[in-house]
């Protein structure tokens, strides 16, 4: 078997496996926007996950300090 006989049928068995996802062979401009949509969903997911963590802790320590002021407040107003 040579390369080039090699290189057809793998790009024919790319092509069809990409086709049975949906993916003609004339979609790569679209197949790219759709990859760059992705990307940037995740991130953006990705963010909003840190900053929940954050709000999450921020609320937890928050929490514990105003428990801790009013039981101070409580011993020293007895």
């Amino acid at each position: 078997m040579t390369q080039e006989e090699a290189e057809a049928i793998a790009t024919k068995a790319v092509v069809a496996t990409l086709a049975r996802f949906g993916i003609e062979d004339g979609d790569h401009k679209e197949l790219a926007a759709d990859f760059m949509h992705l990307r940037r969903w995740r991130k953006s997911v990705e963010q909003a996950q840190g900053y929940t963590f954050k709000v999450v802790i921020t609320t937890i320590v928050g929490g514990v300090l105003g428990a801790i002021w009013l039981g101070l407040q409580a011993m020293l107003h007895r």
